[in-house]
Protein backbone atom coordinates (compact mmCIF):
# COMPACT_ATOMS: atom_id res chain seq x y z
CA UNK A 1 0.00 0.00 0.00
CA UNK A 2 1.39 3.20 -1.06
CA UNK A 3 0.86 6.42 1.32
CA UNK A 4 3.24 9.06 -0.34
CA UNK A 5 0.97 11.33 -2.13
CA UNK A 6 -1.79 11.39 1.10
CA UNK A 7 0.73 12.02 3.98
CA UNK A 8 2.27 14.51 1.37
CA UNK A 9 -1.29 15.71 1.25
CA UNK A 10 -1.87 15.70 4.91
CA UNK A 11 1.83 17.77 5.49
CA UNK A 12 0.16 20.46 3.52
CA UNK A 13 -3.65 20.13 5.29
CA UNK A 14 -1.64 20.21 8.61
CA UNK A 15 0.42 23.16 7.83
CA UNK A 16 -2.43 25.42 6.58
CA UNK A 17 -4.07 24.60 9.91
CA UNK A 18 -1.11 25.85 11.82
CA UNK A 19 -1.08 29.40 9.63
CA UNK A 20 -4.83 29.21 10.74
CA UNK A 21 -3.49 28.97 14.57
CA UNK A 22 -1.67 31.92 14.08
CA UNK A 23 -3.67 34.02 12.32
CA UNK A 24 -6.88 33.22 14.89
CA UNK A 25 -4.87 33.21 17.60
CA UNK A 26 -3.32 37.40 16.63
CA UNK A 27 -6.95 37.96 16.41
CA UNK A 28 -7.10 37.55 20.44
CA UNK A 29 -5.94 39.73 23.27
CA UNK A 30 -2.84 38.56 24.98
CA UNK A 31 -3.72 35.74 27.58
CA UNK A 32 -7.39 34.67 26.01
CA UNK A 33 -8.26 31.28 26.11
CA UNK A 34 -10.29 29.27 24.29
CA UNK A 35 -12.80 26.20 24.93
CA UNK A 36 -11.08 23.09 23.60
CA UNK A 37 -13.91 20.54 25.44
CA UNK A 38 -17.44 20.18 25.56
CA UNK A 39 -19.69 17.89 28.37
CA UNK A 40 -22.13 15.71 26.98
CA UNK A 41 -25.07 18.81 26.89
CA UNK A 42 -22.82 20.56 24.47
CA UNK A 43 -21.45 23.10 27.23
CA UNK A 44 -17.57 23.90 27.21
CA UNK A 45 -15.94 22.66 30.19
CA UNK A 46 -12.47 23.05 29.63
CA UNK A 47 -10.25 25.65 28.40
CA UNK A 48 -6.77 26.75 26.50
CA UNK A 49 -3.90 29.14 25.91
CA UNK A 50 -5.64 30.41 22.57
CA UNK A 51 -2.72 29.75 20.39
CA UNK A 52 -1.87 26.02 22.21
CA UNK A 53 -5.90 25.33 21.93
CA UNK A 54 -5.41 25.83 17.86
CA UNK A 55 -2.61 24.27 17.20
CA UNK A 56 -3.71 21.18 19.22
CA UNK A 57 -5.53 19.61 16.32
CA UNK A 58 -2.83 20.50 13.53
CA UNK A 59 -0.24 18.63 15.92
CA UNK A 60 -2.98 15.58 16.30
CA UNK A 61 -3.05 15.27 12.62
CA UNK A 62 0.50 15.39 12.02
CA UNK A 63 0.84 12.54 14.26
CA UNK A 64 -2.24 10.69 12.77
CA UNK A 65 -0.93 11.04 9.49
CA UNK A 66 2.45 9.62 10.13
CA UNK A 67 1.12 6.77 11.96
CA UNK A 68 -0.82 6.09 9.21
CA UNK A 69 1.96 5.87 6.73
CA UNK A 70 4.07 4.22 9.00
CA UNK A 71 1.38 1.33 9.89
CA UNK A 72 1.85 -0.58 6.00
CA UNK A 73 5.26 -0.69 6.31
CA UNK A 74 5.29 -2.70 9.47
CA UNK A 75 2.34 -4.91 8.74
CA UNK A 76 3.16 -8.73 9.28
CA UNK A 77 0.23 -9.72 6.48
CA UNK A 78 1.34 -7.63 3.61
CA UNK A 79 -0.26 -10.00 1.15
CA UNK A 80 -4.00 -8.88 2.68
CA UNK A 81 -2.74 -5.42 3.38
CA UNK A 82 -3.81 -4.22 -0.10
CA UNK A 83 -7.50 -5.53 0.44
CA UNK A 84 -7.64 -3.39 3.82
CA UNK A 85 -6.41 -0.43 1.77
CA UNK A 86 -9.40 1.50 1.25
CA UNK A 87 -10.35 1.28 5.14
CA UNK A 88 -6.95 2.48 5.82
CA UNK A 89 -7.17 5.78 3.45
CA UNK A 90 -10.80 6.30 4.16
CA UNK A 91 -9.90 6.41 8.76
CA UNK A 92 -6.72 8.88 7.71
CA UNK A 93 -8.96 11.02 5.85
CA UNK A 94 -11.79 10.76 7.50
CA UNK A 95 -9.77 11.77 10.88
CA UNK A 96 -8.22 14.37 9.19
CA UNK A 97 -11.01 16.19 7.76
CA UNK A 98 -12.49 15.91 11.48
CA UNK A 99 -9.58 17.42 13.39
CA UNK A 100 -10.26 19.96 10.59
CA UNK A 101 -13.48 20.90 11.80
CA UNK A 102 -12.69 20.76 15.48
CA UNK A 103 -9.78 23.26 14.44
CA UNK A 104 -12.80 25.46 13.27
CA UNK A 105 -14.52 24.89 16.11
CA UNK A 106 -11.92 25.99 18.13
CA UNK A 107 -10.86 28.97 15.85
CA UNK A 108 -14.62 30.45 15.69
CA UNK A 109 -14.79 31.41 18.83
CA UNK A 110 -11.79 33.98 18.12
CA UNK A 111 -14.12 35.43 15.84
CA UNK A 112 -16.85 36.02 17.60
CA UNK A 113 -18.95 33.25 17.21
CA UNK A 114 -20.52 30.84 19.87
CA UNK A 115 -19.72 27.08 19.57
CA UNK A 116 -20.98 24.12 21.44
CA UNK A 117 -19.89 20.99 21.06
CA UNK A 118 -22.56 18.94 19.96
CA UNK A 119 -21.91 20.50 16.66
CA UNK A 120 -19.10 18.01 15.86
CA UNK A 121 -22.42 15.12 15.92
CA UNK A 122 -22.83 15.49 11.86
CA UNK A 123 -19.07 15.37 10.53
CA UNK A 124 -18.67 12.42 12.70
CA UNK A 125 -21.96 10.64 11.80
CA UNK A 126 -21.17 11.07 8.01
CA UNK A 127 -17.47 9.92 8.77
CA UNK A 128 -19.23 6.81 10.73
CA UNK A 129 -21.36 6.44 7.97
CA UNK A 130 -18.39 6.27 5.31
CA UNK A 131 -15.89 4.42 7.24
CA UNK A 132 -19.02 1.97 8.29
CA UNK A 133 -19.40 1.15 4.21
CA UNK A 134 -15.83 -0.08 3.46
CA UNK A 135 -15.58 -1.81 7.00
CA UNK A 136 -16.61 -5.31 5.53
CA UNK A 137 -13.89 -4.94 3.10
CA UNK A 138 -11.20 -5.21 5.12
CA UNK A 139 -9.50 -8.61 5.45
CA UNK A 140 -7.20 -9.91 8.76
CA UNK A 141 -4.44 -7.81 9.70
CA UNK A 142 -3.01 -6.20 12.44
CA UNK A 143 -3.11 -2.67 11.94
CA UNK A 144 -6.67 -2.31 10.65
CA UNK A 145 -10.11 -2.95 11.35
CA UNK A 146 -11.68 -4.49 14.06
CA UNK A 147 -8.60 -6.76 15.50
CA UNK A 148 -9.82 -8.75 18.29
CA UNK A 149 -8.20 -12.34 18.99
CA UNK A 150 -11.04 -14.15 17.50
CA UNK A 151 -11.18 -12.23 14.47
CA UNK A 152 -7.64 -12.20 13.73
CA UNK A 153 -6.77 -16.35 13.44
CA UNK A 154 -10.31 -16.91 11.57
CA UNK A 155 -10.99 -15.14 8.56
CA UNK A 156 -14.56 -16.26 8.52
CA UNK A 157 -15.46 -14.64 11.48
CA UNK A 158 -13.23 -11.57 10.71
CA UNK A 159 -16.02 -11.53 7.63
CA UNK A 160 -18.81 -12.25 9.58
CA UNK A 161 -17.95 -9.75 12.23
CA UNK A 162 -16.44 -7.01 9.65
CA UNK A 163 -20.32 -7.18 8.24
CA UNK A 164 -22.30 -6.54 11.18
CA UNK A 165 -19.62 -3.78 12.45
CA UNK A 166 -20.04 -2.01 9.17
CA UNK A 167 -24.10 -2.21 10.01
CA UNK A 168 -24.10 -0.72 13.14
CA UNK A 169 -21.47 1.70 12.30
CA UNK A 170 -23.56 3.29 9.84
CA UNK A 171 -26.38 3.26 12.16
CA UNK A 172 -24.58 4.78 14.17
CA UNK A 173 -23.63 7.44 11.83
CA UNK A 174 -27.05 7.77 10.47
CA UNK A 175 -28.82 8.26 14.47
CA UNK A 176 -26.30 11.39 14.93
CA UNK A 177 -26.95 12.93 11.44
CA UNK A 178 -30.55 12.76 12.53
CA UNK A 179 -29.97 13.92 16.09
CA UNK A 180 -27.30 16.97 14.84
CA UNK A 181 -30.27 18.09 12.39
CA UNK A 182 -33.34 17.73 14.35
CA UNK A 183 -34.17 20.09 17.44
CA UNK A 184 -33.62 17.46 20.31
CA UNK A 185 -32.94 18.97 23.80
CA UNK A 186 -29.17 18.93 24.26
CA UNK A 187 -29.21 16.74 27.08
CA UNK A 188 -30.74 14.30 24.97
CA UNK A 189 -28.30 14.36 21.97
CA UNK A 190 -24.96 13.45 24.22
CA UNK A 191 -25.70 10.59 26.43
CA UNK A 192 -27.84 9.21 23.18
CA UNK A 193 -24.57 10.16 20.92
CA UNK A 194 -22.08 7.83 23.12
CA UNK A 195 -24.62 4.85 23.76
CA UNK A 196 -24.80 4.50 20.06
CA UNK A 197 -21.19 4.87 19.33
CA UNK A 198 -19.97 2.50 22.66
CA UNK A 199 -22.62 0.02 21.32
CA UNK A 200 -21.30 -0.25 17.56
CA UNK A 201 -17.68 -0.56 19.23
CA UNK A 202 -18.70 -3.31 21.69
CA UNK A 203 -21.37 -5.30 20.14
CA UNK A 204 -18.95 -6.62 16.97
CA UNK A 205 -16.11 -7.32 19.91
CA UNK A 206 -18.97 -10.07 21.63
CA UNK A 207 -20.00 -11.12 18.47
CA UNK A 208 -16.72 -12.02 17.15
CA UNK A 209 -16.35 -14.41 20.69
CA UNK A 210 -19.36 -15.86 19.82
CA UNK A 211 -18.68 -16.54 16.61
CA UNK A 212 -15.33 -18.12 17.15
CA UNK A 213 -16.95 -19.95 20.20
CA UNK A 214 -19.84 -21.52 18.54
CA UNK A 215 -17.82 -22.44 15.81
CA UNK A 216 -15.00 -24.28 17.58
CA UNK A 217 -17.73 -25.82 19.25
CA UNK A 218 -19.04 -27.52 16.16
CA UNK A 219 -15.79 -28.69 15.17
Amino acid sequence: MKTGKLLLISLVVCAAMSAFAFYAAARLPAGAELATHWNLSGEADRTQPALMALLLPAGIGLLVSLVFSVLPRIEPLQDRLEASAPLMRTAWIGVLVLLVFVQAMIGAQAFGYHVRGDMIMLPLGLFLLVLGNVLPKSRPGFFVGIRTPWTIVDEDVWIATHRLGGKLMMLAGAVLVVLSLLPFDAHVRGPVMLAVILASALVPIVYSWWLWSRKKRGA
